[in-house]
């Protein structure tokens, strides 16, 4: 019974994360053409943004009070200590999916950032874009990037969704997934290089870390209770249903045995 418990529980988690997390198409070629509103409110077009170079994909939102501001602030620090040459070697693009946000605080997210470097960093190196008429939705799902929208009693929404650095070639070519909020410069520098050359690489690490599930306060994970609960309450009514299965198989095994000896 055990055995069946612990399969049912695994399946149960793996369909929970195909409808969010990260599913990677490696190889396939996002849309160029996709409109954005940028830091200063203007619109442009991933291919704009990209301009030719290896790009450094986040997707987030601005207001997330989740794992967005460590994974952004790891960026920075890890952008610093990069041994390649900003705006020469590579892009970074930051996408926000909240559609509702706008240019002046994409703007602010990004010159915070910018200021607690280590370095002086080419500012135009690094965009920060909004999506437009449903263009980030369109992107995260060329990326294979699921999030879902969540109201909060009090009217505020926020998203699920998890953290990823996504490394495209200059052709927009899907290269490699770099999973988590933290990264070494080492494996950028190579994801990168690799991605100037259009070479498909493995995905660094598989570890997929979900906005709620991050106190910002205690800057640790704490367990998402509800999702918890579900898969169990889920696993112990297919476990039941398993149950009274076998249970009536035996009552009819018994039965016909019954049968036979009369």
């Amino acid at each position: 019974m055990l055995r069946y418990i612990l399969v049912i529980s695994l399946f149960m988690n793996f369909l929970y994360a195909s409808e969010l997390g990260i599913s990677e198409k490696l190889g396939d070629i996002v849309s160029l053409d996709l409109k954005f509103i940028n830091e200063k409110s203007e619109e442009v077009t991933l291919r704009e943004l990209m301009d030719g170079k290896p790009t450094l994909l986040t997707l987030n939102y601005f207001r997330c009070s989740g794992i967005c501001t460590p994974q952004l602030n790891d960026m920075a620090d890890m952008l610093g200590r990069l041994d390649l040459k900003e705006n020469v070697d590579y892009k970074v693009l930051t996408v926000s999916f909240a559609e509702t946000e706008t240019g002046p605080l994409a703007a602010a997210k990004k010159r915070n950032l910018l200021a607690s470097m280590t370095r002086a960093f080419d500012e135009d190196a690094w965009s920060f874009v909004i999506g437009k008429d449903g263009s980030s939705k369109v992107l995260a799902d060329e990326v294979g990037f699921y999030f879902q929208k969540d109201v909060l009693s009090n009217g505020n929404v926020e998203y699920i969704h998890g953290a990823a650095l996504i490394v495209l070639s200059p052709e927009g070519k899907i290269t490699r997934y770099l999973n988590g909020i933290d990264q070494l410069p080492f494996d950028v520098k190579m994801s990168l290089i690799e991605a100037a050359d259009g070479k498909v690489g493995p995905t660094i690490a598989k570890t997929l870390l979900f906005c709620f599930a991050y106190d910002p306060k205690g800057k640790t994970y704490v367990f998402v209770w509800e999702k918890i609960a579900a898969t169990v309450m889920i696993t112990i009514v297919l476990v039941f249903f398993i149950w009274l299965v076998k249970s009536g198989r035996k009552e009819e095994d018994h039965q016909k045995k019954g049968e036979d000896n009369e």
